[in-house]
């Protein structure tokens, strides 16, 4: 079954749903740090504690952090909008001049990031030219005076301020 409309038109319309922006970090077997930046998190469940997002099936980061069965999802803020578009990209040294540290399970965790869960690798399961990792957290935390959160809408990086 063909669909009524292309890939191009398909992106506009979903790109009106904003989404969180995560840098989803890990290591390979020898230890080198990767990442890729993420706007399809979610949590999956409570009960284990799960979360889940969708790297494309050609994504080389992703299939190095695959490597470790680990990953850690950092959460931006508004105004982080270098570190989205540094991780967005592939290839080069993405964290060369990122001061990081690394979480309990091993993984990058940026600066500045509002929140940080650290996970292991539950599953994958293809879904058309993405795959839908699911992670048990293992570990998580969040900057309690956090205010600004980093959305993509309509292809952009916008911030969304809490007030309250």
């Amino acid at each position: 079954m063909t669909a009524a409309f292309d890939s191009a038109y398909f992106r506009s319309v979903l790109g009106h749903v904003p989404t969180s922006v995560v840098v989803v970090t890990g290591v390979d077997n020898a230890g080198k740090p990767f990442g890729i930046t993420i706007g399809s998190f979610a949590s999956v469940s409570l009960d284990p504690p799960l979360v889940g997002f969708f790297p494309g099936t050609q994504s080389r980061s992703w299939a190095s952090i695959r490597e470790s069965g680990r990953f850690a999802v950092n959460v931006l803020g508004g105004g982080q909008d270098e570190l989205c578009w540094r991780f967005a990209k592939e290839g080069d040294d993405k964290f060369e001049g990122v001061d990081y540290t690394s979480t309990a399970g091993g993984s990058p965790a940026l600066p500045g990031v509002i929140a940080l869960i650290d996970c292991s690798i539950e599953s994958e399961t293809p879904a058309g030219d993405h795959t839908f990792v699911v992670g048990r957290v293992e570990a998580l935390q969040h900057v309690d005076d956090a205010t600004d959160a980093m959305i993509f809408f309509r292809g952009k990086v916008n911030s969304v301020t809490h007030k309250g």
